[in-house]
């Protein structure tokens, strides 16, 4: 105990320690709701200062993993504090427990940027070997968040970029290729505090030229065509979700906040919209089915579908009314293959790893609805009124190689479901948004975002214009959405390049190592 508080005191007493927890945690304005996105590039600068990369090798890798990982702590201390709301509000556990449940969560996640700068002060030779060592360090240890225990790749430095000019190459080299750019960003500033102004100059120089390319060689434009949709927010209090008493109340709500506005080309629900399991709700889908039809229009909506006979549980948007434009009536049955269930399921909120142990300790890990099976990762799009919509619900709008592997040609709309309620008036519904707009940007399609309770919206990636309906209310939002053409680089090829990049920079680093 005293060798500990010996450390944690020298620790306290540390300078460059203190500023690269700052440096994360300052990390936080870089994303919405502040969305100041310039910031990412000073926080990379001032960790880097504390990293030192004229101090290399394996003496030093120890102390730059030491930084690195306190960085981390601030970065997701405050990026992901909403996860407490949930874990808080809806865990029944202590406070001291839930604390001590947010900081183990955060340590795991700051264990990357860890490893991320251990690897490149492990293996440089100088300061300029260091920054592409960095560069191929953070694009591996990114990977791996966003993949190791199913991944979490929240809060990635792209996503700070959804509002700046730098968005203008997502539909080129994606959020994680954006992430990078971040980063060498970051290693440019930190090279000109040091008066080597030739690194922030070819820098520049290089960005300039790209943009350049980017603007005249776009092949996305406008087709021509627009579509009417209505979104429906019902608002509905998390704590009555799914109890069996309101489920009729909650299906009436929905229903009767559509009923004036059958006009439009698709109407959408939220995530779960209609809490009944969906083999009990026939009578109420084929009501919903026949108005839809009558009024020539599709509604697609979130439901639990329970299948008996499998003991299989999915997460489901399913639709009802026109599949094709011109039909004169709907199409709706029972497993229809016109349907999504999610893939990517949310842990401990829809499955719990080690079940058997868990769910006994605490409310947290007992929660209703966490016995979900996963959906294929590769679906169909949804057939909506002669609409293809390439879906994606809740969690899984974060993960971009998932939607991308969604993607077609012919999809019309991104269209994702959320419900949000479990995390209050916290930044992570905002945060939710971002990730989601990001996603339009990279694939150049209409984004059509509905969610219980907020934050509903449609974005334009081509006008960076968005349309968003106030959050905690029950509403509507009717929108005329300009229908997009053409493939983006991003769509047809991910991160093929990118990775490319990575590897080709990681070779040249450790060929100047050999040389030296």
């Amino acid at each position: 105990m005293k060798k500990l508080l010996t450390r944690l005191t020298l620790l306290a007493k540390d300078k460059k320690a203190w500023l690269a927890f700052i440096a994360g945690l300052v990390l936080t304005f870089g994303y919405a709701p502040f969305e100041i996105w310039p910031i990412v590039f000073l926080s990379l600068a001032a960790i880097i200062f504390c990293v030192n990369p004229n101090n290399t090798g394996k003496a030093h890798a120890k102390t730059a993993a030491k930084y690195g990982f306190i960085f981390g702590l601030g970065w997701f201390g405050a990026g992901i504090s909403w996860v407490h709301v949930s874990i808080a509000t809806f865990g029944g556990m202590p406070l001291i427990a839930s604390l001590s449940l947010m900081a183990l969560l955060c340590s795991y996640l700051a264990l990357f940027p860890a490893l991320a700068f251990y690897l490149a002060s492990r293996l440089a030779s100088g300061p300029k070997s260091f920054g592409a060592l960095l560069i191929t360090s953070f694009a591996i240890s990114e990977y791996l968040r966003s993949t190791l225990l199913t991944g979490f790749p929240w809060l990635s430095f792209g996503y700070t970029q959804t509002d700046g000019p730098l968005r203008l190459l997502a539909s080129y080299i994606g959020e994680f290729g954006l992430t990078l750019v971040c980063i060498i960003i970051g290693f440019a500033l930190y090279r000109a505090t040091q008066k080597d102004f030739k690194t922030p100059v070819v820098t520049a120089i290089t960005f300039a030229l790209i943009f350049t390319a980017a603007l005249t060689t776009g092949s996305v434009q406008y087709s021509g065509k627009s579509m009417s949709t209505l979104l429906v927010q019902g608002n509905i209090k998390q704590h009555l979700r799914f109890e069996p008493s309101e489920f009729w109340t909650t299906m009436s709500k929905y229903q009767d906040m559509t009923r004036p506005h059958w006009d439009a080309d698709l109407i959408v629900w939220p995530e779960a919209a209609v809490p009944e399991i969906e083999m009990l709700a026939d009578s109420y889908l084929a009501g919903l089915d026949s108005a839809a039809s009558f009024n020539k229009t599709a509604l697609v909506t979130g439901i639990v579908d329970y299948q008996r006979d499998t003991k299989n549980i999915f997460n489901t948007l399913i639709v009802v009314g026109n599949k094709e434009r011109g039909d004169e009536h709907g199409h709706y049955r029972y497993l229809d293959k016109n349907r999504y269930q999610k893939h990517q399921l949310l842990p401990i909120g829809e499955f719990v790893p080690f079940q058997d142990f868990l769910r006994p300790i605490a409310p947290l890990f007992d929660l209703p609805m966490s016995s979900f099976t996963r959906g294929d990762k590769v679906q169909n799009n949804l057939r909506a009124n002669g609409y293809n919509l390439l879906p994606a619900i809740c969690y899984e709008i974060v993960f971009a190689d998932l939607v991308r592997g969604n993607y077609k040609s012919d999809s019309d709309l991104l269209f994702t479901v959320s419900n949000d309620a479990w995390f209050g008036d916290s930044i992570g519904p905002l945060q939710h948004m971002q990730i989601a707009r990001m996603r339009a940007l990279e694939l150049q399609r209409p984004l059509v975002r509905v969610t219980n309770n907020g934050v509903s919206a449609v974005y334009d990636p081509i006008s960076h214009t968005q349309q968003t309906m106030p959050q905690f209310e029950a509403t509507i939002l009717k929108a005329n959405i300009k229908l997009i053409q053409g493939d983006s680089v991003y769509s047809q090829y991910g991160n093929m390049f990118v990775w490319g990049f990575v590897v080709l920079l990681g070779i040249g680093a450790f060929g100047v190592r050999l040389r030296k």
